[in-house]
C-alpha cells in the first residue's frame, strides 16, 4: 500500500487547524489505498522519508524561512534519500505573518535537490486561516494523497 508521509511542525494553533484540514483531506474516505503517517519535523528519520511514496511538509514561516524543525528534518535525511526518492510527490503549506519567500525558497531548493515533484500549489497563509485557507489545505492532502492512489 503506498505511504504518504506528513511532516509537520505545529507549534501555533493556525498551524495545528492548516494541519489537521491537510489531514482531512489526505485520509478522506474516496481516497482509497493509501496509508497516512503523521511525523513530527523533529521526529523524522531517514527510514520514514525512505518508506514513503509521497510527502506532505507543514512549517510556520519564522523570520522568512522554514522552521529549525522541517529544516532538521531535512538536514538527516537528505543524503539517504538523495538518490532513492527522486520523483516523488510532494505538497506544502506554510503559515506566516510576515514574508513567506524564503521558507518557499527554501523548499523549492531542497525538493528540487531531491529530485521531488510538486503536484500542487503551495498553501501559504497569513494570519488566522480562514474558511477558504482551510478549504485549501484540505485540497492539498487530498490532491497529494491521491497522486498515489493505485
Amino acid at each position: 500500500m503506498p505511504r504518504l508521509l506528513i511532516v509537520h511542525h505545529t507549534p501555533s494553533p493556525y498551524t495545528q487547524a492548516m494541519f489537521e484540514a491537510v489531514l482531512a483531506g489526505a485520509t478522506d474516505p474516496e481516497i482509497e489505498g493509501v496509508e497516512v503517517v503523521r511525523r513530527p519535523a523533529l521526529k523524522v528519520a531517514p527510514s520514514d522519508m525512505l518508506e514513503a511514496d509521497g510527502y506532505l511538509l507543514g512549517s510556520p514561516a519564522n523570520l522568512g524561512y522554514i522552521s529549525g524543525a522541517l529544516k532538521h528534518a531535512f538536514d538527516v535525511c537528505y543524503y539517504p534519500c538523495l538518490d532513492t526518492t527522486r520523483g516523488r510527490p510532494y505538497g506544502l503549506y506554510l503559515h506566516g505573518n510576515e514574508g513567506t519567500e524564503g521558507a518557499e525558497r527554501a523548499v523549492d531548493t531542497i525538493t528540487t535537490g531531491l529530485g521531488w515533484a510538486k503536484v500542487a500549489e503551495y498553501v501559504v497563509v497569513s494570519g488566522k486561516p480562514g474558511k477558504s485557507e482551510l478549504q485549501a489545505c484540505w485540497e492539498l492532502g487530498a490532491t497529494v494523497a491521491a497522486q498515489l492512489m493505485n
